[in-house]
């Protein structure tokens, strides 16, 4: 049954441009910013998040520094959410350091580990987060400049700060992806993006597999339809309107309701878990 205090469809039809930005959104995204209350268990740690500007990034970054982590907030160029979110990170007493940039570049992967270990004197915490997607009716309108583009920020950036950042982690670090329900079922407007969701999903059994004796482990979040600005800056009004309607919970998710997850396989709560993908869909099966 859907909870009282969480927005549930019809939701206004809105669109905007993409990236998106989070005061735009109507229904306004829960971040977890009231409601979440931290105890300590990633103190002294340091993580980077991609896409931590706004949505499930934003709500993860909250989330860490209120268990006492400092984090490194990356994100593509959506100034006025980064600012947002490391206000938030630094009300929580943690260092927050927000960098922007395109992580489909390789290079720009590199120097976002590169200045996590500079500025904060390690990395013990991978979340690779950001993602791109758009939708689609057939096919032919998807170009190669496209595809590639999903490919490049979805999956071949997570490999790019995964191999940059291992050399730097100690025994009881973590790799955080973020893949989806669309990596099981995927929708055909999403095709891409489903697409690169299964990658995502094979990468994190079989990095965690090879890392396994350095002591770091690999874990994947599943979130469902989760209302961050992804999807007013993707999908068209008429879809917007209904998102996240024909859960079992009957509405889309929030990004505060997913940071649990995140922090679980973050913490030495998660210890014994790897190559494991937690499902967070509304009811959505992960079959």
């Amino acid at each position: 049954m859907p909870e009282t205090n969480r927005p549930i469809p019809p939701q206004p039809e809105q669109q905007q441009p993409p990236p998106g930005l989070t005061r735009l959104m109507k229904p306004a995204p829960d971040h977890g910013e009231e409601s979440y209350k931290g105890s300590g268990r990633l103190k002294g740690k340091v993580a980077l998040i991609t896409g931590a500007d706004s949505g499930i990034g934003r709500a993860v970054a909250i989330a860490f520094a209120r268990e006492g982590a400092d984090v490194l907030i990356s994100y593509l160029s959506e100034d006025e959410d980064a600012v947002e979110t490391a206000r938030w990170v630094e009300e929580a007493g943690s260092r927050a350091l927000a960098v922007a940039g395109d992580i489909t570049s390789e290079s720009h992967c590199i120097a976002l580990v590169e200045r996590t270990v500079r500025e904060f004197g390690g990395i013990d915490i991978l979340v690779n987060n950001a993602a791109f997607q758009r939708t689609y009716a057939a096919i032919g309108d998807i170009t190669e400049e496209e595809w590639d583009e999903t490919f490049r920020t979805n999956i071949y950036a997570p490999f790019f700060l995964a191999k940059a950042a291992v050399p730097h982690m100690k025994p009881g670090a973590s790799i955080i992806n973020t893949t989806s329900i669309q990596s099981r079922q995927p929708s055909s407007h999403l095709l891409a993006y489903a697409s690169t969701k299964g990658a995502v999903s094979n990468f994190t059994a079989g990095l965690a597999e090879m890392l396994a004796e350095k002591g770091i482990r690999v874990n994947a979040v599943a979130p469902g339809p989760i209302w961050t600005p992804l999807i007013p800056s993707t999908m068209p009004p008429d879809k917007t309107q209904d998102f996240g309607k024909k859960t079992l919970i009957g509405r889309a998710g929030q990004p505060a309701e997913l940071a649990g997850a995140y922090v679980l396989l973050a913490s030495a709560e998660g210890s014994y878990m790897t190559g494991a993908i937690i499902p967070v869909t509304g009811g959505e099966i992960m079959i």
